[in-house]
């Protein structure tokens, strides 16, 4: 099963994959126009433009604009994608992905699936057997990094677990580290955090932060403490919770809460609701009640500096 994976591993159900044999998603856009006018649909594309086509939207009008467009210049996933704009407004402008989950009206590995096999991409799927393959347990998490301020809502790169362990336990977080929780106005501390913490969005790569461009679940939920009277005790007892395993473990930027990142099973539950169930239980347990805008997929999470953070080396990312 070893050597299949590793034959499987260049061809694995992704969007990167995915965009890669669809011209971009240029493919994608094409398929779900022709659903609509399956007689005389046909997409001309000219270099990066495809012109004008007809908009479902629009009583059949030519107001929908497709394109591909370079995605922010450091961003790795994807460096470009098929974009659309609606010039009738009946719907919002967004990129491939976007548009397949409206047409489908799926998320996450069901919309995978559904374009690959709509498109007869035979990504991810054991040629023997003609089912999905289960991605090989050695392979780690990935999900968005983004440089400060908060406002830029353009990832740089996706990192794993461990290179935020890495960031949180190094030098580059220090002295804004130190420079908050030396100020003592509260509007102060957070015009300071929001303008000089990089932070990662924890369940996900994005294309731009916010749930609406969700590229892939990392399978990982953050759930942040704030205002803990006893930082260190929470600390242990999470690293001991019997139900959840930890996988990564932080002290915030104030020193006075913590980040903490476990695994969840999208098969049983959706990211809103294993949340709800989460906060219920750490409530309960623990007495404490979880920030609910972690309940947000896209939620930022700032990368302070740690060096007694926890990574948990022994697990690798599950399907």
């Amino acid at each position: 099963m070893d050597n299949n994976l590793n034959l499987w591993s260049g061809i694995e159900l992704t969007w990167e994959n995915i965009l890669a044999r669809t011209f971009y998603g240029t493919d994608i856009y094409s398929h779900i126009l022709q659903t609509y006018y399956p007689h005389d649909f046909l997409m001309h594309v000219k270099g990066d433009d495809c012109g004008w086509v007809r908009n479902p939207w629009d009583w059949s009008r030519p107001s929908l604009h497709i394109e591909i467009r370079k995605m922010d210049p450091k961003a790795k996933l994807p460096p470009r994608m098929a974009v659309h704009h609606d010039e009738s407004r009946h719907i919002p402008d967004g990129n491939v992905i976007d548009f397949a989950r409206m047409h489908w009206k799926l998320e996450g590995a069901e919309l995978l699936m559904a374009v690959n096999e709509a498109l007869n991409l035979n990504l991810g799927i054991d040629i023997r057997t003609g089912e999905y393959l289960i991605p090989s347990s050695g392979r780690e998490t990935i999900f968005s990094y983004f440089k400060a301020p908060i406002g830029n809502l353009y990832p740089s790169k996706n990192i794993t677990l461990k290179d935020a362990y890495r960031y949180l336990t190094g030098p580059w977080g220090r002295a804004a580290t130190e420079r908050l929780r030396s100020i003592e106005d509260p509007s102060q501390r957070r015009a300071f955090k929001s303008a000089n913490f990089d932070y990662i969005t924890p369940s996900g790569t994005f294309t731009i932060r916010g749930k609406n461009y969700l590229v892939q679940h990392s399978g990982l939920l953050c759930i942040d403490f704030d205002h803990v009277e006893d930082v260190e005790a929470l600390f242990h007892k999470l690293l001991e919770d019997e139900y959840f395993e930890t996988q990564l473990l932080f002290r915030s930027p104030s020193g006075k809460g913590l980040k903490w990142i476990i695994p969840i099973d999208l098969v049983k539950a959706s990211h809103e609701d294993y949340f709800d169930s989460v906060a219920a239980y750490c409530e309960k347990t623990y007495g404490i009640a979880p920030d609910r805008q972690c309940r947000d997929v896209g939620r930022a999470c700032f990368l302070p500096y740690d060096p007694n953070a926890y990574l948990n080396e022994e697990r690798r990312r599950q399907p």
